[in-house]
């Protein structure tokens, strides 16, 4: 019994030596060389920062002189000549410029504009006459006087002309913008689920009309025990996910007609994430010159999102 005990002391003393002799042991939990060395604290602060970058990208966006809160007139044109100026009698009213601006003409999917003066520009120029649907052009054409802007817009097959003025009362009136508090549980990772290729989906829209968009698939993620998916309006060569979502705030804390989110393409590992902290109001939310899709019936989910934009304040565009 004593050999045995002097030949495993010796044998101890062997091991204790080789590791000093080795170096330290790694700690696995340790990054590696060249690796972030950030905490849990100092990722999730990084991710505050980012994500309130978002918030202020976001707001600029919404203000900026002809953005979404300075529309001031949607009016759908069939075929026939359309007289547009600042005067009661025209056809399609602006706000201010000339009372008589000229005259659009529209012909099937084409678009004309004859201006009456050099005081109306159409693409930058002066009293010329100009085509305002040009296909394979993806920068709007204009017509401008003064600080008022118009273009043509397609929806579902029908034209319409879409007026923008930065002194819209939606937007010198803007009330601000309204967040629940950053909440990382509310930024979860998702499996991608795709459809196979060409799968549309029905979408509604605020103007009662419902359009086929592309459905490259589902996003399915968890949060707290259950399971839930959200159905993508994206194809294939998209550049992000994009989702509009109804959830259990929705007509309460947020906005009536849900709520819009983008979210990265799926990874090679067929995963995304999902950042509820940037679920975004949709331009009906301020304007009702706006044609907000509306949520489809696979995106209205059980539970309460509480993250992201709030209810905007002030008044509505739809859905007072």
């Amino acid at each position: 019994m004593k050999r045995a005990g002097f030949h495993l002391i010796t044998l101890l003393l062997v091991l204790v030596l080789a590791a000093c002799a080795s170096g330290p042991v790694s700690d696995p939990t340790e990054p590696a060389a060249g690796e972030s060395r950030a905490g849990p604290s100092e990722r999730e602060a990084a991710w505050r920062d980012a994500a309130m970058a978002w918030r202020e990208r976001r707001l600029d966006r919404l203000t900026e002189p002809y953005g979404w809160l300075s529309l001031t007139g949607l009016d759908f044109v069939d075929d026939g000549r359309w007289t547009v100026g600042a005067s009661g009698n025209a056809d399609i009213v602006m706000p201010a410029g000339p009372g008589d601006w000229g005259v659009l003409i529209v012909d099937g999917s084409a678009a004309r504009f004859e201006p009456a003066s050099n005081s109306v520009r159409v693409d930058g120029l002066r009293g010329v006459p100009g085509l305002l649907v040009q296909p394979g052009r993806t920068e709007p054409v204009w017509v401008e006087a003064e600080d008022v802007r118009l273009q043509i817009i397609e929806r579902n097959g029908r034209l319409a002309v879409r007026t923008r003025w930065p002194r819209a009362e939606t937007r010198t009136g803007f009330k601000g913008l309204d967040y629940f508090a950053f909440d990382p549980d509310w930024r979860v990772e998702a499996r991608f689920e795709y459809h196979p290729p060409g799968t549309t989906m029905p979408v509604g829209s605020v103007l009662g009309d419902v359009t086929e968009e592309p459905n490259l698939g589902a996003a399915v993620f968890e949060y707290g025990d259950e399971t839930y998916r959200l159905e993508a309006q994206a194809a294939a060569d998209d550049e992000e996910l994009f989702f509009v979502f109804a959830d259990r705030t929705t007509g309460r804390e947020t906005y009536g007609a849900g709520r819009m989110l983008y979210a990265p393409m799926p990874g090679e590992d067929g995963r995304t994430v999902l950042d509820f902290n940037r679920a975004y109001n949709p331009p009906c939310t301020f304007t009702e010159y706006s044609t907000c899709p509306l949520p489809p019936p696979e995106n209205r989910l059980d539970v309460r999102v509480t993250a992201g934009e709030k209810d905007y304040a002030g008044e509505k565009g739809y859905l007072q």
